[in-house]
């Protein structure tokens, strides 16, 4: 037990539901009877499913300040509709269709952001309002019927990574190369993270390195083959891509940055963070914005996929990017959650509807399983975190723990850097998140 804690380096529960979700479409696949680790299903998969991963990235933010959006949806179909206007009734081009979706998204999470922030209305209510009036809006902008969007807005929204050169392994060239990427920039990350292991005195045996890194780069290797080996002129999708670039920004974001830190001081106890200094109505003010950000880009990729806006669009995305942030492991209450998390949790639930379809199950009955999923993975984790219990994740791997764990005595010292659960470490010199009002 103790060699498996070594070989996953202590991200016990990234790496859990990592497997969760193989298993699940290794389930899948041999139920189905090969149909679902295919290149084109995969494909689908990625590109019907970025938009909602896209908005995961951001509600993870908002639900760990202790607020929800509500109006995601609506604001995604009223950019796509900006878009799809301003390119084919006003004669703009492709371009600034897209720069006056974006800055649509921007003015609507300002506007967002202004009445909670400024104003003090919770953010339910308020998104709650602009889910009303977005929809409205969609469906007066436009008058009950599509509207197409230019041509070069599939490539954005169902494009794949173009073939260039001979191709000696039978791969497509882009992807290959994004796999090998990939490949390399883990090896480098755990090589880096080994060091400073060895630096902090911390054990860090290298055969465990060489076993975890050799487990996901043989990951890596086939996913690269997955998507680089299905039929010609296709690869690994555009949306996929937009969507890989934005993890890793806001992952960055989050773990490495001042502001991510508050945003977890936020969420884990407000009135301690404005104590120590964070500007509370600043962070929920820039997280709401940058939520009807994103909300536009994936508002942006649907319709490229589509080739139209049209009046429904964006109908209970909210629910799906909220059931991805909770089941990828954010708390209810706040102050819990990381956007790795949220891109597991919503893959969980692309795999579970992609499995489901593929074997004949009812879009009614693919409800019912997504709903139950959703209500199984947060009650138990409520549950078990109630009277210090643990959670879903630490109830299956207790065993693997043989320290226990450290309670920092109550004193008028300044705390050593403490990790949140579910976020980065945090210092007391940025933010005082340590005790975690519930």
């Amino acid at each position: 037990m103790k060699a498996l804690k070594q070989v996953l380096g202590g991200n016990l529960q990234q790496y859990t539901m990592a497997l969760a979700l193989v298993l699940l479409a290794v389930v899948f696949d041999v139920v189905s009877g090969g149909r679902m680790l295919t290149s084109s299903n995969f494909q689908n998969l990625i590109s019907g499913n970025a938009y909602v991963l896209i908005l995961a990235i951001g509600m993870v933010m908002v639900i760990v300040i202790g607020q929800i959006d509500l109006s995601v949806g609506s604001v995604a179909g009223f950019v796509g509709m900006t878009t799809a206007i301003t390119t084919a009734t006003y004669g703009f081009p492709w371009w600034a269709g897209i720069l006056a979706g974006l800055l649509a998204g921007v003015v609507i999470g300002a506007w967002h952001g202004f009445w909670l922030a400024k104003v003090g209305i919770p953010g339910f209510i308020t998104t709650l309002a602009g889910m009303m009036i977005f929809r409205g809006l969609v469906i007066w902008m436009s008058q009950s019927i599509s509207v197409p969007v230019p041509s070069e807005y599939k490539f954005f929204g169902a494009g794949y990574l173009p073939e260039w050169g001979p191709s000696f392994t039978g791969l497509n060239n882009s992807t290959l190369l994004l796999g090998i990427l990939a490949a390399a920039w883990f090896i480098w990350s755990e090589l880096k993270r080994r060091a400073h292991a060895l630096e902090r005195g911390a054990e860090a045996p290298m055969w465990a390195t060489i076993v975890r890194i050799a487990l996901i780069v043989a990951v890596i290797g086939y996913v690269t083959w997955l998507f680089g080996s299905g039929r010609p002129g296709t690869s690994f999708p555009i949306p996929g891509v937009i969507l890989v670039i934005l993890v890793i920004i806001y992952h960055v974001l989050t773990q490495r940055t001042r502001f991510g830190r508050h945003i977890y001081a936020v969420g884990g106890n407000k009135a301690a963070a404005a104590l120590s200094g964070v500007n509370t109505a600043r962070t929920y003010f820039l997280v709401m914005l940058n939520m009807s950000f994103l909300a536009a880009i994936a508002g942006i990729l649907f319709v490229g996929r589509a080739t139209a806006a049209g009046p429904s669009d964006g109908t209970m995305w909210e629910l799906d990017a909220i059931a991805a942030v909770f089941i990828g492991g954010a708390a209810v209450s706040g102050g819990i959650g990381t956007v790795i998390g949220s891109m597991i949790g919503g893959l969980v639930m692309a795999v579970l509807n992609s499995g489901l379809m593929l074997m004949g199950v009812g879009a009614d009955q693919t409800q019912v399983i997504k709903g139950l999923v959703l209500l199984a993975a947060v009650a138990f984790d409520v549950y078990n975190k109630q009277q210090g219990r643990p959670s879903l994740i630490g109830t299956l791997m207790r065993q693997f723990r043989s320290e226990p764990t450290a309670v920092a005595p109550v004193t008028g010292t300044t705390p050593e850097p403490a990790a949140v659960d579910g976020g980065p470490v945090v210092d007391a010199a940025d933010t005082l998140p340590v005790t975690q009002s519930k």
